[in-house]
């Protein structure tokens, strides 16, 4: 197989950033097999103009501190879970940062409390910028916590 030059090689586990909305080390699970990305988040709220706002657990430590940010509905699509269930389900747009790349990404507004990463990155987001090892994580180094450095609006 021959792979793009430009591709980065990435674990199926990675730390990603969010810098639109001022978030860094963000625990992401990479998963060619779900077609959307997805993250965690908390108290959805629709507003006017076609906007939401909602809050991202910055950790899940003791003390976490919730993130607010406030972004343009980009679409409005009903997901099937890997449990088969369907649930109709906000997306927004926000700039990833990922293995030294920066790219334009659409995350699905979820609960995923129960999971071990705070953000599901599907194949959409993925592109041809990036080639996975199924058999590797953080291949871009560890962070020991998420860290949230503003408020984020978008």
């Amino acid at each position: 197989m021959r792979v793009r030059e430009e591709a980065a090689l990435i674990g199926w586990r990675e730390y990603v950033e969010l810098p639109e909305w001022g978030l860094a080390g963000i625990k992401a699970k990479v998963d060619t097999g779900a077609r959307s990305s997805a993250i965690d988040v908390r108290h959805i709220l629709e507003l006017p103009g076609e906007r939401v706002r909602f809050e991202i657990a910055a950790d899940r430590g003791s003390g976490t501190r919730l993130h607010t940010v406030e972004a343009a509905i980009v679409r409005r699509s009903r997901v099937r879970s890997s449990f088969g269930q369907a649930h109709d389900r906000l997306f927004v747009a926000t700039t990833l940062g990922l293995a030294g790349r920066s790219l334009r990404v659409e995350l699905g507004l979820v609960s995923r409390e129960n999971m071990l990463c705070r953000m599901l990155l599907g194949r959409q987001s993925l592109g041809h910028l990036f080639v996975v090892d199924p058999g590797r994580i953080y291949l871009h180094g560890r962070r020991k916590r998420a860290r949230s450095t503003e408020r984020g609006e978008a």
